[in-house]
């Protein structure tokens, strides 16, 4: 079975009912992303207790809004979502995009409350993760508090990159969001040059500062340098090295 066949198949709306009713820690593909890889047979035990495998999301609907009270994290197991701010005039301001085996969450920790709305993409699957029980579990497993810490981390560096990124060309921009999904699929153990984006051309824009239009002339740019095939939200990376000396500011 081919990877894009896999993803649609994760993907479909009846998979969360069916693929998600039985899985746990000690069973999870994709374990080592969202928690340390590390952890002893009974610490795995004690993390899967408090972990509560939510029904799945479908697309457009909330995880989470700014403003609530932050009860739990969350490890996404399935599907994606985006995190946004709304401005002044009630118009969306994408924050981020969260893949499969990445928290979300976590920078609701400095207030108590979570300062984005996290919504879905396509059918989406978390397990939730309670605050109060986290904290207690971490302050007990050195290698959990350090993975969260870890992972808190990352945040803050992609959050500090994307702004950097946003101070460069078009080209650039796109070219090294391209790569950042690369990198992130391949963590996954999935490939590198084929994915498929869960998000449209318009969001993509709106993440990156830039007009749907000029997304989908940057991607038929990258079609005739040869740098990629795309057939929809099918991406096929074709020259990821000439890609990467492009998002080169």
């Amino acid at each position: 079975m081919d990877f894009l066949t896999l993803i649609r198949m994760e993907n479909h709306p009846r998979a969360g009912r069916t693929f998600e009713a039985h899985v746990h820690c000690q069973s999870c593909s994709i374990r080592k992303l969202c928690f340390p890889f590390s952890l002893g047979d009974d610490e795995i035990v004690r993390l899967d207790n408090i972990i509560k495998r939510n029904r799945p999301l479908q697309r457009h609907e909330h995880l989470f809004r700014a403003g609530d009270r932050m009860q739990h994290v969350y490890a996404l197991r399935s599907g994606s979502l985006k995190c946004y701010l709304l401005n002044a005039d009630g118009s969306e301001q994408i924050t981020g995009f969260y893949l499969p085996g990445e928290l979300i969450g976590l920078d609701g920790f400095g207030t108590g409350t979570y300062p984005t709305c996290a919504a879905a993409l396509e059918t989406t699957l978390v397990c939730a993760v309670s605050l109060t029980q986290l904290e207690e579990l971490a302050g007990t497993i050195p290698h959990l508090r350090k993975h969260l810490l870890r992972a808190l981390s990352r945040e803050i560096h992609d959050e500090q990159e994307h702004f950097t990124h946003n101070r460069e060309t078009a080209e650039q921009r796109l070219a090294a969001f391209l790569l950042n999904l690369s990198a992130r699929y391949a963590r996954r153990g999935l490939s590198a040059t084929d994915f498929i984006l869960p998000m449209s051309r318009g969001e993509i824009g709106n993440y990156l500062s830039l007009t749907t239009e000029t997304i989908s002339r940057l991607f038929t740019r990258y079609r005739q340098q040869g740098l990629l095939n795309i057939d929809g939200r099918e991406i096929h990376l074709l020259n990821p090295a000439a890609l990467c000396h492009l998002g080169v500011a």
